[in-house]
């Protein structure tokens, strides 16, 4: 069958992911969440083709199955936890450990199963696998952003799928025939060059589409263990379970050895390619420089220009012209960053380690605000975002203020704040329990649902205690 997208001669890995991201965006084959970019596509149809893996004669033989935890592959984790098979899913972006076991109740109902197939039975229902283990998975189901009919695939660019293989390969928990599956839409099927795939990436053996069974017969070997040449000190920080598989190979008189860090500030997991600068839609980045090039410089030289003229403000002058939107300086500096601008410019300030972000919305007047401490040093607000989409957390208006460990979020009323304060419970990043809890100074409002300004709450935040039962973790 003749691929929809055509792959231009000599494209690199990442320009095939942007054309794959771009086709779903403008087709508009995808749900939530969106935009695709940076993501494995949750494409329309993905449930369907997710039932597709109980027709592999390997699904009905095999006992352990390990599906990975993106949302387009949540079919595939209910097909497995329906045939009563263990499901493994691995630990998000591996911070706290590699697998987790999922454990529905006895006699679970199909609505149940439901939740533990989501990233709510993963944070609910699962129970870690120690490196220990003795885990033999028979069967691997992994997402992608293309992949070719000879079984060559190519995921996001962060390699997390090829590094747990490797730590899988190197616990002994797969090996060369392992079956490894990928579910994507029709249109991710595409033709990528052999010469792309590097000795560390992951090939497939079955692709399965909302309209087809591909059987790959790749060529290719699988992985063999883990290239500890292609990762550095900083993924080791970042994922702290290399650290202990490090140890029992070096123990086992295997060659660990490290590669040199990367100049760039977040070099990719085992990838060949730089890693790029996380790219928006087309539309969302409409200024450019004097040569009609994005000009990531004279964005930065603007923002600079911004923050120098609201520190030459007096403060209760900002303060008043936040509030109120007036004052000439006010509504200069609105021209400059409104609509897709003020996007742009307040993501880069806050990701370049800015002090507070705040999304600019109006809010209705019952909006309920959570603090969240306990933030780790070099966190980004993106990762804290995709975290509180992860457990369904995501608020009307986040507040960052990483260089004080902390953020708050703003909620509609205090039943949804309610609801987020259960689902961030237990929430760990980077290695990291955050606390979550409703801010001090709303805690006698939250009946009346009285909306509380971020700086308000935050300056509340960090008053003493009253009482031993009030006290909290501050930076």
């Amino acid at each position: 069958m003749e691929p929809v997208i055509k792959i231009n001669t000599g494209a690199s890995k990442g320009d095939i992911r942007q054309k794959i991201w771009d086709y779903i965006e403008e087709k508009n084959l995808a749900n939530f969440p969106r935009p695709v970019h940076n993501r494995i596509p949750n494409f329309k149809g993905a449930f369907g083709a997710c039932t597709k893996v109980t027709e592999l004669q390997v699904f009905n033989e095999t006992s352990e199955v390990k599906v990975d935890p993106d949302k387009p592959l949540e079919g595939a984790r209910m097909a497995v936890l329906q045939a009563q098979k263990t499901l493994l899913v691995p630990t998000p972006r591996l911070r706290s450990g590699l697998f987790n076991k999922i454990t529905p109740p006895q006699e679970a109902s199909k609505e149940q199963l439901r939740i533990c197939a989501s990233a709510q039975g993963v944070r609910d229902f699962s129970v870690p696998v120690d490196l220990d283990a003795k885990v033999k998975v028979d069967l691997v189901v992994v997402g992608s952003v293309a992949v070719s009919e000879k079984g060559c695939r190519i995921g996001k660019g962060e390699g997390f799928a090829d590094l747990e293989w490797a730590m899988m390969s190197s616990m002994g928990a797969v090996n060369e025939s392992t079956v490894v599956v990928t579910i994507v839409h029709d249109c991710q099927v595409v033709d990528v060059p052999d010469d792309l795939m590097g000795s560390h990436d992951l090939t497939v053996d079955y692709i399965l589409t909302p309209s087809r069974v591909i059987q790959t017969n790749c060529q290719l070997p699988k992985p063999k263990g883990i290239i500890w040449t292609k990762l550095d000190t900083e993924k080791l920080k970042k994922i702290p379970i290399l650290k202990k598989l490090q140890a029992l190979e070096e123990q086992a008189g295997k060659d660990v050895t490290l590669g040199a860090t990367p100049p760039a500030a977040e070099p990719g997991l085992q990838n060949d390619e730089p890693k790029r600068q996380p790219r928006r839609r087309p539309r969302r980045n409409t200024q450019q420089d004097a040569e009609g090039e994005t000009s990531q410089e004279s964005r930065q030289e603007r923002g600079i220009e911004s923050g120098q003229r609201a520190r030459q403000q007096p403060a209760r002058v900002r303060k008043e012209s936040r509030g109120s939107g007036k004052g000439d300086v006010d509504k200069e500096a609105a021209k400059t960053v409104k609509g897709r601008s003020r996007r742009v410019a307040r993501e880069q300030g806050s990701e370049e380690g800015g002090g507070e972000e705040v999304s600019q919305r109006k809010l209705p007047q019952s909006v309920t605000t959570v603090y969240l401490g306990g933030i780790p040093t070099g966190l980004r607000v993106s990762e804290l975002k995709a975290a509180l989409r992860e457990r369904k957390a995501a608020p009307l208006r986040l507040t960052w203020q990483g260089a004080q460990h902390r953020a708050f979020l703003d909620y509609s009323d205090p039943q949804g704040a309610d609801q987020a304060l259960e689902a961030l419970q237990g929430l760990c990043l980077n290695g990291q329990n955050l606390q979550a809890e409703l801010a001090k100074s709303q805690r006698g409002q939250k009946k009346s649902g009285q909306r509380q300004n971020p700086s308000t709450a935050s300056k509340s935040k960090m008053s003493p205690p009253k009482s031993d039962s009030t006290k909290e973790m501050e930076q």
